[in-house]
């Protein structure tokens, strides 16, 4: 079982990621650890629940990432993969701060609410399903793009899941399972 990593911990981390004008996957990859699947699959989640899914292919760009390793943690591995034009990709330093910065209030709050309980989500078949919806959100935010912010929807279920393996809490995996319906809503509001 995995040790319990904050949020805030997390955010602070990727917003030292780099000291240049921009940072790069690669280089956020490299502060959370490419063995760490959970907070891989937490940050781009926050980034597409954030603002930030509002700026032109980011949340195609952080579905691809979240279909990646979602993917990867059905299949068992031991590490992360990224292709190196992923891992290349870059975001400017300063917008992330401020994005960061804007996350870590709400962050604290959930650092403070977390607890190991309903732990029974994690195994099968709970945490296959949590994996496979990860993966079919991360796939539909290319889509969802068509229409602006309505990425962060599933941004917010997969934070939701991701935060929940993350802390060993339950109930932030029942709480995205909780929230499918609306994006349920969301597709059929996009197909209609």
């Amino acid at each position: 079982m995995q040790e319990h990593v904050s949020i805030v911990d997390l955010i602070e981390r990727v917003e030292t990621a780099s000291d240049e004008g921009s940072t790069s996957v690669g280089q956020i990859l490299a502060v959370l650890g490419q063995g760490s699947f959970s907070p891989n699959l937490l940050i781009p989640a926050l980034g597409v629940a954030s603002p930030l899914s509002g700026v032109p292919l980011f949340s195609s760009f952080c579905g691809i990432i979240i279909a990646l390793v979602s993917l990867q943690m059905l299949s068992g591995r031991d590490h992360i993969w990224l292709p190196e034009a992923v891992k290349a990709r870059r975001v400017r330093t300063a917008r992330l701060v401020q994005v960061a910065e804007m996350l870590k209030r709400p962050a604290r709050l959930l650092d403070r609410m977390t607890r190991q309980r309903l732990t029974f989500m994690f195994r099968f078949p709970f945490h296959l399903l949590s994996l496979l919806i990860c993966m079919i959100c991360g796939l539909l935010m290319p889509f969802m793009e068509l229409v602006p912010f309505t990425s962060s929807i599933a941004g917010g279920i997969v934070a939701l899941f991701a935060f929940g393996m993350l802390a060993r809490d339950g109930v932030f995996t029942l709480l995205g399972f909780l929230v499918l319906p609306g994006l349920f809503a969301a597709i059929a509001g996009l197909l209609a």
